[in-house]
């Protein structure tokens, strides 16, 4: 069964609503207007493209006709194009390959990041506006009480190893240690220095 048509149709109907619903994103997505994105994904045989115009944007498995920017990269690393501060340091560990006009490419991760992602819009169609609500709001809850616990236990584990199993020593256990090793080689250079005279008589 080919998934081809299913995978793009889900991805253009996703980018539609994250991208083009909202007025805010108008300028930004007035830069794109135009444009044609191709992203080849290591984990795909086919290339995604992406044909922006001014009322949607459309993705196409086949394209004939010209690119302005290609993309290569794996699907792991495609959600850190959100972020345009990560864009530089991914082309040079080679995570990211771009073809064409490198303006594109940063013009779409800029939308991206402008664009909010609120669970509840993509969920309401589904299950109705107040339980789309209600679990995009008991997922949020539950996402920062896992970030505190995770914070809770390696603040716990630092001061378990520096204070009560003594695994790790403190930071100023460990300024004393390291005057004490100074001290002692300084000591042993001046016994050296004393040996050597002695042995010079």
């Amino acid at each position: 069964m080919n998934l081809t048509p299913l995978i793009t149709a889900g991805l253009e109907t996703a980018l539609n609503r994250i991208l083009y619903r909202d007025r805010g994103l108008k300028p930004a997505r007035q830069r794109l207007n135009g444009k044609v994105l191709t992203l080849r994904l290591d984990e795909f045989s086919y290339p995604l493209v992406l044909v922006f115009s001014e009322q949607q944007l459309d993705v196409l498995a086949d394209w004939q006709d010209r690119s302005d920017c290609t993309v290569i990269t794996s699907l792991k690393t495609l959600p850190k194009l959100r972020d345009r501060q990560q864009l530089t340091p991914l082309i040079r560990s080679g995570e990211l390959q771009v073809e064409g006009d490198l303006q594109v490419v940063q013009q779409f991760s800029a939308l991206m990041d402008l664009a909010e992602l609120d669970p509840a819009e993509y969920l309401a169609p589904w299950v109705g506006d107040i339980a789309a609500q209600g679990i995009s709001q008991r997922s949020q809850q539950a996402f920062r009480f896992f970030k505190g616990e995770v914070q809770r236990r390696q603040d716990y584990l630092g001061q378990a190893l520096t204070e009560e199993w003594r695994v790790a020593p403190g930071s100023l256990e460990l300024a004393w240690f390291s005057e004490e090793v100074d001290a002692m080689e300084r000591s042993l250079e001046a016994l050296n220095a004393r040996l050597a005279q002695l042995e010079a008589k």
